[in-house]
């Protein structure tokens, strides 16, 4: 649990953060649309109390969250989007009630588990700080969601590195979930802390290709919240660049992404979620 400590703390300010963003919402408010076509504010957060309950049943009784794994392939394309929409139909107050239970529960059962401890998961089992990680990533890209809809800008934090850091060993994924083979070098990836100015560096420092540029943008790549053209990031070498066009932080199949000019993170937004 040791391990696993910092990044459940920082999972639990980015949820909170983002429960203080719809906590007092109207019922008119959670029923406005997100960038994610078809998803409302309630389908976001919706979907973030789904995905905390698969996660705690991972956790906690393996064998059945394997029977959710099997549903889930055998309806690849409609299954997160069912989730959503069964949770979104609950009146505002029982969702958030739903979702705060969730996350609760999920996160004292990641504290609790076992030093060593490997998560079933819908792709490669997870270790437990991987788990905390992915949830924050996920919190924080639905979240962006949100913010986009109500037209909030939210300041970024440092616990960005949690979501740049799971981007960037996702790299090979990208790739392959697209049928296509992985680069046979690393990747040097310099990115700009958005409080510190720190960079933060992934990969040999001597690698020929590379990337670099603000944190917040890559983060907003990786998570599919922004179209390339409208980041500032930069690439260095031709496999760098690619990845670029591709990269995504999530499990499963490939995103749609967003359209040029949608401006997510800097005012409402238009694309697709995760």
């Amino acid at each position: 649990m040791s391990d696993a400590l910092p990044v459940l703390e920082d999972l639990r300010s980015e949820s909170e953060e983002l429960d203080r963003l719809v906590a007092e919402l109207d019922e008119e408010r959670w029923a406005l649309a997100t960038p994610a076509p078809g998803w409302t504010v309630a389908h976001q957060i919706a979907h973030l109390a789904w995905t905390d309950r698969a996660a705690l049943l991972a956790a906690t009784d393996p064998e059945a969250f394997g029977a959710e794994v099997e549903k889930a392939a055998a309806n690849p394309g409609t299954f997160v989007d069912e989730g959503a929409r069964e949770g979104a139909a609950l009146p505002p107050a029982e969702l958030l009630a739903a979702w705060r239970s969730a996350r609760a529960r999920l996160w004292q059962a990641l504290h609790d588990a076992p030093a060593g401890t490997r998560l079933p998961w819908y792709g490669p089992p997870m270790a437990v700080p991987s788990m905390a990680g992915a949830r924050l990533m996920e919190t924080w890209a639905h979240g962006q969601d949100v913010a986009d809809a109500l037209g909030v800008r939210r300041a970024p934090t440092d616990r960005l590195r949690h979501v740049a850091r799971i981007g960037v060993r996702a790299r090979d994924f990208a790739f392959a979930v697209r049928g296509l083979g992985a680069p046979d070098e690393e990747f040097r990836v310099e990115l700009t802390s958005p409080v510190t100015g720190e960079v933060w560096a992934y990969g040999p420092e001597d690698a020929a290709q590379r990337v670099t540029g603000p944190a917040l943008d890559f983060c907003l790549l990786v998570t599919q919240r922004v179209h390339r053209t409208d980041l500032a990031l930069r690439a260095k070498g031709p496999d760098a660049d690619r990845w670029l066009s591709l990269a995504q932080a999530f499990a499963g199949p490939p995103g749609r992404g967003r359209e040029p000019g949608g401006g997510a993170g800097r005012g409402p937004g238009a694309g697709a979620g995760l």
